[in-house]
């Protein structure tokens, strides 16, 4: 697949920067691609983008060089200097190719203004460098959840209200989402910011003809969850309590020390485990700001269950890794996946991508083993360039979500997608986390 770009959304960050300086080290041959998850052997055949055909482009509100931020992560620990020494050049390139994002409080006038120009920034990047696709991917700061309007869910009340520039009808973004689909591009969200999952933006994408992804990279704690609760579930064994902590630092967890900012994340990691468990269970779960540990993430969790005869017992573990180090390469893998279901003529929500996220679009399967089994099928669909792939049963989404279901929750897609948070009947119906 030639001519594939990656357009980051927040582009100077610690996750992509890391992206960038990983598919440098994978074209040069300087490091194997471990986390990769499209290079395994189950993936042979499909058709991907080879690591030499991704354009890096990106948007960004901060201005510190890539190199200069590619140089703090190295002394953090999350680069090789060896590997940052080759691949400065590169890095370079990059960064000449990155364009001021959008903040609401420098941009003035109407958020159609915005939307222009990031459009333009967007399409101008494909046509010099001659791309057959643009794959635009949120990996910016966590924002807070949004409550419902009826703009989000109508096109013509959504665009008239983005020409008025008293208002500021999308959080940024669900605006760069809007721009992305408005430039032609498939989005993907790496975080559990509103994004893409506004019903309007999901009614968008199908109308045009884009697959979309998303959301909130699932990379540690939740993994581990995804995995290990499942398990008492198989072996029927009664969860009591799930507790968990979150000590991180840098500008991640900065962000996530205001509360009204942690709380989408938190949103998200609590529903996959609802979802595994049941709401039943009593599972408090925390985020600390811990500035020392810089790009570390440690996640301490302990787990109360019952066994036969009521016996009572625990399982406690942590999870101590470098969040960008897992990260990017899955930033990777979502860009060559999701751009092999827009070649395939793929469009909408792409549930069997759930593997890679907490809070999975258009799916309520959050059991790791299953999410493996959706991910490998559907591939096995872009081998043969098949132009649909069924959902599981249960899991496809009417196009036009239901405004019985936005208005349960306010918090990212505002009940869709993110989603479907509870069942009519009040049982629990989504979820997962970190």
């Amino acid at each position: 697949m030639a001519g594939t770009g990656l357009w980051l959304v927040g582009a100077r960050g610690s996750v992509a920067t890391t992206a960038v300086v990983g598919l440098l080290a994978l074209r040069a041959r300087l490091v194997e691609p471990v986390g990769c998850v499209t290079e395994r052997p189950e993936f042979a055949g499909v058709p991907l983008a080879a690591w030499e055909d991704i354009v890096v482009g990106g948007h960004d509100v901060v201005h510190t060089p890539l190199e200069k931020r590619a140089e703090q992560l190295a002394d953090a620990g999350l680069i090789p200097h060896r590997v940052l020494a080759a691949t400065a050049t590169g890095l370079r390139a990059v960064d000449a190719r990155i364009r001021d994002g959008y903040h609401p409080a420098t941009h003035t006038g109407a958020q159609a203004d915005a939307v222009a120009r990031l459009v333009a920034d967007i399409t101008a990047f494909r046509a010099t460098h001659g791309l057959d696709r643009v794959i635009v991917v949120n990996v910016s700061s966590t924002e807070p959840p949004v409550p419902a309007v009826p703009e989000h869910s109508s096109l013509d009340l959504l665009e008239a209200a983005l020409a008025d520039p008293a208002r500021s009808v999308l959080p940024p973004s669900s605006l760069t989402a809007y721009a992305a689909l408005r430039a032609g591009c498939p989005f993907v969200d790496f975080t559990p910011s509103p994004g893409v999952r506004l019903p309007v933006l999901h009614d968008l994408a199908v109308s045009l003809g884009l697959p979309y992804a998303g959301s909130d990279g699932k990379t540690g704690e939740t993994l581990l969850r995804t995995v290990l609760a499942p398990m008492f579930t198989a072996r029927a064994l009664r969860v009591r309590s799930w507790a968990g902590t979150n000590l991180l630092g840098g500008g991640d967890g900065a962000n996530l020390a205001d509360p009204v900012q942690a709380a989408g994340k938190l949103e998200s990691k609590a529903r996959g485990l609802a979802s595994l468990l049941g709401e039943g269970v009593t599972a408090p779960l925390h985020i600390d700001n811990v500035p020392d540990l810089g790009e570390q993430k440690t996640a301490w969790d302990h787990v109360s269950f019952e066994g036969f005869l009521g016996a009572r017992m625990n399982l406690q573990f942590t999870w101590t890794g470098l969040d960008s180090s897992l990260a990017a390469p899955l930033v990777l893998d979502l860009t060559r996946l999701t751009a092999a279901a827009h070649a395939a003529g793929q469009s909408g929500p792409l549930a069997s991508l759930a593997f890679f996220f907490k809070d999975p679009v258009a799916t309520e399967e959050h059991r790791f083993a299953q999410q493996t089994d959706m991910l490998t099928e559907w591939t096995r669909t872009l081998v043969h360039n098949e132009p649909t792939y069924p959902q599981p049963t249960g899991n496809n989404p009417d196009q036009s979500p239901p405004t019985d279901k936005m208005a349960r929750r306010d918090a990212p897609g505002n009940g869709w997608g993110s989603g479907n948070a509870r069942a009519s009947d009040g049982s629990s119906a989504d979820g997962a986390a970190s």
